[in-house]
């Protein structure tokens, strides 16, 4: 992973296994990773285990909080691949519209490499995962079925995306199998 700056934005829809992935693959390549749950809470001035309850688009989750939370996350990027050019940056959100994913290209492709690791898995796996979730007291997304449902009626496939810009991975898989695939992907790209 040497050579131009790179930014692996790895999105899909709650409790496809995005943020355990990204966090993992951001440690074995020593990347910058940036959470988007953890960045809204932060700028919400709240303990990342908070739980938030509000009705979906409320709150924290408002559209216009959404903005201030994804605009940050590229501020982040951006200044972490000023430091150098080598640098690795992890984005992990929803990026659920196409227009969210071109804003990450238009924003940071001039500073390195931006590809994008989308995150599927069955519904069943990802209403277990949701469930298992609320039961763990560290746990920081607030995904829950009602907002997976509102999600699933908005997502927008990215079909905008070329295949050397995007990789989908079924996340019902063991984990080293999904870093080795992505690894094997990153080769095949750079």
């Amino acid at each position: 992973m040497v050579g131009e700056a790179k930014v692996l934005v790895f999105f899909g829809m709650i409790a496809t296994g995005k943020s355990y992935l990204a966090a993992a693959w951001a440690k074995r390549h020593a990347c910058s990773y940036y959470n988007s749950d953890r960045v809204r809470k932060e700028l919400a001035g709240l303990a990342p285990e908070s739980r938030q309850t509000s009705a979906v688009d409320q709150g924290i989750y408002s559209c216009e909080f959404s903005r201030r939370t994804y605009d940050h996350l590229l501020l982040l990027a951006e200044r972490d691949l000023e430091k150098s050019s080598g640098n690795c940056v992890v984005l992990d959100g929803s990026y659920q519209a196409r227009d969210e994913r071109e804003r990450v290209l238009k924003q940071l492709s001039e500073k390195g490499r931006v590809v994008f690791v989308h995150c599927v898995c069955p519904e069943d796996v990802m209403r277990t995962r949701m469930e298992q979730r609320q039961q763990d007291a560290q746990a920081v997304s607030d995904g829950r079925w009602e907002i997976y449902l509102q999600q699933k009626r908005r997502f927008e496939m990215p079909v905008e995306l070329g295949p050397d810009q995007l990789i989908t991975l079924n996340t019902n898989q063991p984990l080293e199998a999904l870093l080795i695939d992505l690894d094997a992907w990153m080769e095949k790209i750079v």
